[in-house]
């Protein structure tokens, strides 16, 4: 998260947001990090993140829950999107947004453009 953090402009919206908490305050993750650390982590990327509100609706992934993401990248004007999603990979690159893993990521630097979506 440094790196984006340091370099990037990082995208959200309320929807994104809240699934990220939900997915992060699941008990399943207990035995991973403390849930301490977890609030803490929301609570940095919630202050950090640019939020955007989607006015454009697509459907165009094979998982509708994952358009709220397709959705915050074009009307944030992302320059790509980082996701482990497979559903989301297989549109790589979506309206010319390319889609990138976190590896991926993390083992370049030529997305030198400012603005992400997680």
């Amino acid at each position: 998260m440094e790196k984006a953090i340091q370099s990037y402009r990082i995208l959200a919206s309320t929807e994104t947001f809240a699934e990220l908490t939900n997915k992060l305050l699941n008990p399943k993750f207990n035995k991973y990090v403390g849930i301490e650390k977890r609030i803490r982590f929301l609570q940095l990327f919630e202050s950090i993140a640019f939020f955007v509100e989607p006015k454009q609706f697509v459907v165009d992934c094979r998982d509708p829950k994952d358009n709220r993401f397709l959705e915050l990248a074009i009307e944030g004007s992302a320059s790509f999107i980082i996701s482990g999603d497979k559903d989301l990979i297989v549109l790589n690159p979506y309206r010319n947004i390319p889609i990138i893993t976190p590896k991926e990521f993390f083992e370049t630097d030529k997305y030198e453009k400012p603005t992400i979506v997680y």
